[in-house]
């Protein structure tokens, strides 16, 4: 078995590679407008409602139709899973984990075509949407290792004693709902399914309601690597209207879920609730966001600080969980890092994904576009806008990067989620000030600290409380295998998506003692 590695991102730089993307793009285009059935077992269906995906930095050219489940679906698509995990929980996992590597071979093929799919569906620019797309390769890539690896475990770990022979292995839990999120369509999505299917267990993929195309298009590759029927049921579908019924019901294993703070509550809320002909206890995996900080001491390098603050809050334009939405300065310096900010910002260029000159496009769609303005006007009345703060005049969803400076610790728009790109700068007094203030919120996913005093950095490796944090870099670009991935607190189940025991969620161990 060859070593894990991360996949290479492509070099747009290169002519070759991005007359490449300008293919695939070509091509995509040529496929807008279709529709995709609901996938129940073999069944492909249609229904009366549909989803109508539309391009967020031009809302009026449709992606896809994708047709909506409704109660009744829901309940057939879990009973279909259900029925194939008698079969597919024997499944070897070698053979589960050859899936996996078949199909990241075949992404790894179409990596152009999902980058453009990536760039039209959720607005993503062409670095972004690689990225994306090269951590779906890598989580199928890891998690096939991962399931090898754990496969063997148990005939290494028990102690043997006279007369007696003990195993320990990891069975599949059951049938699993998996509702992942728009902001990354395809590489959280791919990660949650493939995850849970490689340990054994079945599925329903309920996919964002933004971005249902590209889950349609990565559970066509799915099957079209010999995915058995059954294993992934694809019932895209509203959150109010099946939601609960996938959660609720008494055959649902596990949920994995990774999303809004609210959402997320709500279905642990549901899924710990023991309901009529219910065996189990279910498992809730959740990933519910953040309020990310940057702390910048007064000894640090601050052009690296500045330019890890805008490449982090502004990098698909603030709408990664791990975005950096609070920027915690040194009083000492915070007028020059605050200072550089705002010019590094003022340089940045939105627009069309599809132009290769801009640098980041739209927010996913018009809610978000309406929330993230109207936390701009909390914003004027809480701090001072020293960049951005307005909305653009184009087609789609376009805001301009925010910077709020001045803002209280305290404050809504230094305590609650915005998801856009808005960051806000507070000052503070010493470091320990700074940790605190990092420190007040309910989130705890990830952080960064620049500072070039090794005293600082092991008090923050001590007390910065979250769950990924970076030293002298910034806080977003979590990568498979090397940065296990997941938060405290309100972030979460803290879940290590990409880490070594990211499968033990997907699993239960059992224990066989033979009398020799």
């Amino acid at each position: 078995m060859i070593p894990y590695r991360p996949e290479p991102l492509t070099d747009f730089t290169n002519p070759a590679e991005s007359r490449i993307l300008s293919e695939a793009l070509a091509a995509v285009k040529g496929q807008l407008g279709r529709s995709y059935p609901i996938r129940i077992g073999a069944k492909e269906l249609t229904a009366d409602g549909v989803i109508e995906s539309v391009n967020p930095s031009n809302p009026s050219e449709i992606i896809g139709k994708v047709y909506k489940a409704d109660r009744s679906l829901a309940e057939e698509a879990i009973r279909s899973a259900a029925s194939a995990f008698q079969s597919w929980s024997q499944v070897r996992a070698a053979d589960r984990a050859g899936l996996l590597w078949k199909a990241a071979a075949a992404l790894r093929r179409r990596k152009q075509e999902f980058n453009a799919w990536l760039m039209l569906e959720a607005g993503k620019s062409r670095a972004e949407a690689d990225a994306d797309t090269a951590e779906a390769i890598d989580f199928l890539e890891y998690y096939a290792r991962q399931m090898i690896e754990l496969s063997d475990r148990g005939r290494k770990e028990l102690i043997s004693i006279a007369q007696e022979r003990n195993e320990l292995t990891y069975i599949p839990l059951g049938v699993g709902i998996i509702i992942p999120p728009w902001n990354f369509p395809l590489a959280i999505m791919a990660g949650m399914t493939t995850a849970a299917i490689v340990c054994g267990n079945t599925v329903v993929l309920k996919p964002s309601s933004q971005t249902p195309v590209i889950a349609a298009k990565f559970v066509e590759l799915l099957f079209d690597c010999g995915l058995p029927d059954g294993v992934v049921n694809f019932v895209p579908g509203s959150g109010s209207e099946i939601g609960d019924v996938l959660v609720e019901h008494p055959l649902t294993r596990f949920v994995s879920f990774t999303g809004s703070r609210d959402v997320g509550v709500h279905i642990q809320e549901l899924a710990a609730k023991v309901n009529p002909k219910q065996i189990w206890l279910k498992r809730f995996i959740g990933e519910l966001g953040g309020k990310d900080s940057i702390l910048v001491d007064r000894d640090a390098d601050l052009e690296a600080a500045a330019k890890g603050i805008v490449v982090s809050a502004f990098g698909y334009s603030g709408q990664k969980c791990s975005a950096c939405s609070r920027a915690i300065i040194h009083q000492d310096v915070y007028d020059q890092v605050l200072n550089r900010c705002i010019a590094l910002t003022k340089a940045l260029k939105v627009g069309d994904v599809t132009d290769a000159a801009n640098d980041t496009g739209p927010v996913i769609d018009e809610a978000s576009f309406k929330k993230i303005m109207e936390y701009i006007e909390i914003a004027k009345e809480e701090g001072r806008i020293a960049a951005g703060g307005h909305a653009l005049p184009l087609p789609g969803y376009f805001i301009a990067p925010t910077i709020i400076a001045d803002a209280a610790p305290d404050s809504r728009i230094m305590q609650e989620e915005i998801f856009g790109p808005v960051v806000a700068f507070t000052p503070c007094t010493d470091f320990d000030h700074g940790l605190d203030i990092a420190n007040n919120t309910e989130y705890g996913l990830t952080g960064s600290v620049y500072t070039r005093n090794r005293e600082h950095i092991a008090k923050a490796k001590e007390r910065f409380h979250v769950g990924n944090l970076y030293i002298n870099r910034k806080c977003t670009g979590a990568v498979v295998g090397v940065h296990p991935f997941g938060g405290f607190n309100m972030s979460g189940t803290d879940s290590k998506a990409g880490g070594p025991d990211y499968l033990f969620l997907f699993t239960q161990p059992k224990v066989v003692s033979e009398l020799l």
